[in-house]
């Protein structure tokens, strides 16, 4: 585990640029740093060491060192890859997994990455081909961003590496932000800096002659299996889920994992406790608030299992450690749940260095209320056209005026469902913003800029062409290239790395994935019935009944916070001369929000929004306001290499 950066050119890069971008993320890698430069590339990296500690330094070499490497990530199943390897004729001079991407790469090309199994973010270079080879994981558990300009490449683990280089100009792309407003993060392929991209998972890129190409390596198969008795699912889902928990036991460095009381983290940490000769070391996190605490539930499970159980109660200190998350995420980011992610891997890393968490399980086998919803929704009819405008307005309205999680709020969603096709009502049900609300608080030129654009479309068009046969499964496929790579896994990178933590999710196994989407609906979701499979196979291993109660989620106060201890901030940072000569909103339309918040009426998601790319803004010195320089469709400058 480490942060990588590097740049390609048709001219002799700058080594003394790689050093910079390497130490701005010296958070990554705190154990160690190595380099590479020659007359065409320089590839440099920071070490978090956590297999072949002694010896696993990077960048690593071909035995004729014409092909070089750095890596961000753990490849699990790299003991077989060596013996093969090895068999094959290769001489490899370490023990741990590193090594084996440059000997992939002779041995397979480019579709090395079919034999990955693992977490990965990594660049290798060609030196006789002039050939720089960018991939990363099918999942998107390991963040990498690019930019190329006339004859170079720059790519890094994170934008802020990309930002020491001088040449690259730090303007606000207007789509991105557009995006943002609507779903609370900046969609790959798009990064909030225009002519940055985010490599999207399951994609490689390929840096040749001055020209990149990206193209998409792995897509799970979403046909339908045969179907099976149930009892042998579950008992294939426990043989995966435990297979995948033990690769990721692996580790020289202390191991642990994240325990919220929840299904997925407390099956994962029953799956180590059975495979694990010590206790396990787990960690929870709890406010005083009733309403956001799981810890009792956590408890039951350490109970059960004898784990060496860690908690805390935040009471966070907000005007402190915003600003840090502003700095550590790059991008304007406002899923709230940010925090306390931050601060349950601040109190693991007291303890240990590699901690497992069960990131993937609600995307896998159908855990939100949302997909119940849109599974449900496919019953609902749609209104005639006479109707159906009139009815979605006045639902949009009731839900825009509601308690987010409210009875009315429902209620307002169910009627803007009745009234759109199945594909729009997911974008609806997802975004923060409505497009009607952004317009309203848009300055007149991010309204002149963005004319047109229609956030929407990224949800609808993938739904659209999904090659799921159901309404269920378009929008778990949905949700598995964008909620969870963009949200939920930035989340985990981020807080985690922040600490020098490395988080491992044993449900994004690409073999678990692959088995889960050809799984039925009825495996999923029934009625109101979350995760019904899943659910099952471990209601064995959990406390009785813990498998089957509600989720919780894993929110913090936000409405309480802006009307309390952040009312202050947000109307000092969302309406002072720096947000208001900016001109990218309009200060009428967010005093109006603020306003109406603090009356009652609850828009927290979108105040924490506007709030967080404020925060973001000021935290990264980042220049301009109104003017941009051209707004970008994201292929742009690519080459794209069609499936």
């Amino acid at each position: 585990m480490c942060g990588i950066a590097g740049t390609a050119s048709l001219s002799r890069p700058d080594p003394a640029l790689v050093r910079r971008m390497c130490d701005v993320i010296a958070h990554r890698g705190p154990d160690g740093e190595g380099f590479h430069d020659d007359e065409h590339a320089a590839l440099g990296m920071r070490r978090l060491a956590i297999i072949d500690v002694e010896h696993g330094d990077q960048p690593v070499y071909s035995e004729d060192r014409r092909v070089v490497a750095v890596f961000n990530g753990e490849i699990y199943n790299f003991a077989e890859l060596r013996e093969e390897l090895t068999r094959l004729g290769h001489r490899l001079r370490g023990a741990g997994d590193s090594e084996c991407l440059v000997h992939l790469y002779e041995q397979y090309g480019d579709e090395m990455v079919h034999k990955l199994r693992g977490m990965f973010a990594f660049a290798v270079w060609d030196r006789d081909r002039r050939r720089l080879l960018l991939a990363r994981d099918r999942a998107g558990k390991k963040p990498l961003f690019w930019w190329a300009d006339a004859g170079a490449i720059r790519f890094a683990s994170e934008l802020k590496s990309l930002a020491q280089d001088p040449a690259l100009r730090r303007e606000i792309d207007p789509v991105a932000l557009h995006h943002y407003l609507s779903y609370q993060y900046v969609p790959a392929p798009w990064s909030i800096y225009q002519g940055v991209h985010k490599l999207p998972p399951a994609h490689l890129l390929v840096w040749e002659d001055g020209r990149a190409r990206v193209r998409r390596y792995w897509r799970p198969d979403r046909t339908p299996a045969p179907p099976v008795p149930e009892r042998e699912a579950e008992e294939r889902l426990r043989e995966l889920l435990l297979e995948a928990t033990r690769l990721r036991m692996v580790s020289e460095r202390p191991i642990g994992a994240f325990l919220s009381g929840g299904v997925d983290s407390s099956a994962v940490v029953a799956a180590m406790a059975m495979q694990s000769a010590e206790p396990v070391k787990t960690f929870c996190i709890g406010f005083q608030d009733g309403r956001y605490d799981e810890r009792h539930k956590a408890r039951l499970v350490a109970e059960r299992y004898g784990t060496d159980h860690h908690e805390l109660v935040v009471t966070p200190d907000l005007l402190d450690v915003l600003p840090r998350l502003a700095w550590h995420f790059d991008e304007p980011f406002a899923d709230s749940s940010a925090i306390p992610c931050f601060y349950v891997a601040r109190l693991s890393r007291r303890h240990v260095t590699v901690a497992l968490n069960g990131d993937g399980g609600d995307e896998c086998f159908g855990g939100y209320r949302r997909h119940a919803l849109m599974a449900r929704a496919g019953r609902i009819p749609r209104l005639p056209r006479a109707v159906a405008g009139p009815c979605g307005r006045a639902g949009a309205l009731v839900a825009e005026r509601s308690e987010f999680g409210g009875l009315p709020r429902r209620l307002g969603r169910l009627m803007q469902f009745a009234a759109t096709p199945p594909s729009r009502r997911y974008p609806q049900l997802m975004s923060c913003f409505s497009p009607e609300q952004k317009w309203r608080v848009y300055g007149d030129a991010l309204r002149e800029r963005l004319a047109g654009v229609d956030s929407h479309a990224l949800l609808r068009d993938l739904f659209d062409s999904s090659r799921a046969g159901s309404d269920l499964g378009r929008v778990l496929e949905v949700d598995t290239l964008t909620y969870l790579p963009d949200d939920l896994l930035v989340k985990a990178d981020i807080t985690t790395m922040a600490n020098s933590l490395e988080a491992r999710s044993p449900f994004l196994d690409h073999h678990l994935m692959e088995w889960a989407a050809r799984l039925p609906d009825s495996c999923k979701v029934r009625g109101n019935h979350t995760k019904v499979l899943l659910k099952r196979a471990v209601a064995p291993w959990l406390p009785p009944g813990l498998a089957h109660l509600p989720k919780q989620g894993f929110g913090v106060p936000l409405a309480a916070w802006l009307r309390g201890e952040l009312r202050e901030l947000a109307y000092d940072v969302l309406t002072d001369h720096t947000a208001r000569v900016r001109g990218l909103f309009r200060p009428a339309a967010v005093r109006d929000l603020l306003q109406r918040h603090m009356d009652g009426v609850d828009h927290g998601p979108r105040l924490w929004t506007l709030l967080q790319f404020e925060l973001w803004h000021r935290a990264h010195g980042v220049p301009g306001g109104a003017a941009f320089a051209g707004t970008r469709c994201p292929a742009s400058s690519l080459a794209y290499i069609k499936e």
